[in-house]
């Protein structure tokens, strides 16, 4: 079983639909004990990447204002916390600092700008939702509080120290282009945007670039790429047939998750999602494909 690493308060920066919070502790079981890099290629709010201990790790992500956030808390974090301490819980101020994304050159503001509105929104939006339009702007509702923590000054020095501690390089690219930077000894975790568990429920649609069919399959190539090269992974997805029949060939469990994917708080029902391995989960030997 998996040490925790022991830096206190340390837990992810922001929420995030798909977040891995429920389930952590369930997939630190399926791990190998020791990581020598790891990596994980849609890292998102990084609940799993927190919770672990290795000796250098690549994170990366598509998206890029959540990156922006990273690379601040790792180099910048007491401007980042001055920065937040400044912002409330405010209609106004929310509805102004959503539409920065608006302006022609929302990109050349100050990264530590960017990540401070990355976490404002995200403490404060509707349910911790990252969605865009298709012109890629957020446009995602002000939530429902009390009285959010915006500055959360604990969690993101942990973040800070953790980032620093530990050999992290955090890229903003396709995960696909990661294949050469990732080495024979890694361990690979993948959380990608999942097969819609049903037509309606495309829940793949927080970021604009949908994550098509086609996807799932380029996806899946890539993971024939790490088994050629025999590097373990563990990938996580919504329990539909699409995704048993895609990923046969390899280790298959199923987990029980709660998801709030329903906008109805009470509703948060608890969700099969698979958990796909290409090694034998007791021993960590490598499958053997056909």
């Amino acid at each position: 079983m998996h040490t925790h690493n022991s830096f206190e308060n340390l837990k992810p920066f922001v929420k995030w639909v798909g977040g891995k919070g429920s389930s952590v502790e369930r997939l630190l079981q399926l791990i190998p004990e020791h990581i020598d890099t790891y990596v994980e290629p849609f890292v998102g709010s990084g609940a799993l990447f927190f919770s672990l201990n290795f000796d250098k790790a690549i994170i990366n992500d598509s998206n890029s204002e959540l990156i922006a956030a990273y690379q601040e808390i790792k180099e910048n974090v007491f401007e980042l916390e001055m920065y937040l301490s400044t912002l409330i819980y405010d209609k106004n101020l929310y509805e102004k600092i959503r539409a920065w994304d608006r302006e022609e050159n929302f990109l050349k503001r100050p990264r530590v700008e960017r990540a401070a509105r990355l976490i404002y929104l995200m403490k404060t939006c509707y349910n911790g939702l990252y969605r865009v339009s298709k012109k890629n702007y957020f446009n995602t509702p002000m939530g429902n509080y009390k009285s959010p923590l915006i500055c959360d000054v604990p969690t993101l020095n942990a973040c800070y120290k953790f980032l620093n501690d530990k050999n992290v390089a955090i890229y903003n690219q396709d995960y696909a282009s990661l294949l050469d930077l990732i080495p024979d000894n890694a361990f690979v975790y993948l959380d990608p945007p999942y097969f819609p568990v049903s037509k309606t429920a495309n829940f793949t649609s927080y970021q604009s670039d949908k994550f098509k069919e086609t996807e799932q399959f380029r996806l899946l190539e890539f993971c024939m790429a790490l088994h050629k090269r025999g590097i373990r992974f563990l990938l996580s997805n919504s329990d539909v047939p699409e995704a048993r029949e895609i990923y046969s060939k390899f280790n298959i469990k199923v987990l029980e998750v709660c998801r709030r994917i329903n906008s109805n708080i009470a509703k948060r029902s608890a969700v099969n999602e698979l958990a796909v391995t290409n090694y034998d989960v007791a021993t960590g030997e490598l499958l053997k494909l056909d």
